[in-house]
């Protein structure tokens, strides 16, 4: 799969997920969330979920798990994503020819811009 591929991904799953979200809690989840709620007195439970889903996202993207997961089924990172652009179009692909005596490999440079 692509970075087009990933796209259009995200904005159906964008368009599918609408405004609202029903969630089933498990018995675990509830007690985690009342006691959130009990602790942190939110004007919204509903609240502490959204601030949850950010704080999952921002811990996959610091940590690495993100772009492991887009990797794997994308073959792209985050901030090629974000870039709307992959490393080897950002670096001009196979346009690179190095210097000396041979053509570097894609190792030799996948991060040099």
């Amino acid at each position: 799969m692509t970075l087009d591929d990933l796209t259009d991904d995200v904005t159906d799953a964008y368009g599918d997920l609408g405004e609202e979200l029903t969630v089933d809690l498990d018995r675990e989840t509830r007690n985690e969330l009342a006691m959130l709620v009990a602790a942190m007195e939110p004007d919204d439970p509903e609240e502490l979920l959204r601030r949850g889903v950010h704080m999952l996202f921002q811990t996959a993207v610091e940590t690495g798990t993100m772009d492991f997961h887009l990797r794997n089924a994308y073959d792209v990172t985050y901030d090629e994503y974000l870039s709307g652009m992959t490393y080897d179009e950002m670096t001009g692909g196979g346009e690179f020819t190095g210097t000396g005596t041979g053509a570097a490999t894609d190792d030799d440079r996948r991060y040099q811009f």
